[in-house]
């Protein structure tokens, strides 16, 4: 991919990530084998040293797909907490990976399962646990 910034993760978002990634489905296996790439080159620190601008789970997200030109605020969720989430976005899903662990300004070409790539530019974290201090969501 031509533009993958460096990411910084939660340290227990991390490990909870990597379980989703080791029990992924067959259908999910493009998703989590991109994301597992994300965890080894990405940053991870103890959920207290989080940047304010760095997008963790849980995350209340405005991004722009700038591929399709679409302005869009979605909170990053693990996939059992999708239905509970008006604007949620699961980390399994391919838009959703690929805004773990960005900064605001922070534009990424991210692998789709149809092939291609999306663009996507961290507009803004409007609401972060961890500059909440909610270190355990």
């Amino acid at each position: 991919m031509s533009s993958r910034p460096t990411i910084t993760i939660n340290r227990l978002d991390a490990e909870r990530l990597q379980r989703l990634i080791d029990q992924a489905s067959d259908k999910d296996r493009f998703v989590a084998d991109a994301l597992e790439e994300e965890l080894e080159r990405g940053e991870v620190i103890d959920p207290e040293d989080i940047p304010e601008d760095v997008v963790s789970m849980n995350s209340q997200v405005q991004f722009t797909d700038m591929t399709r030109d679409r302005q869009m605020i979605r909170t990053l969720v693990y996939p059992h907490a999708l239905a509970n989430t008006e604007d949620g976005i699961s980390v399994m899903a391919p838009i959703g990976a690929g805004l773990i662990g960005l900064r605001i300004g922070d534009v990424i070409d991210w692998p789709l399962p149809t092939g291609g790539a999306a663009k996507l530019r961290v507009d803004a974290i409007l609401w972060q646990p961890e500059r909440e201090g909610q270190f355990h969501r």
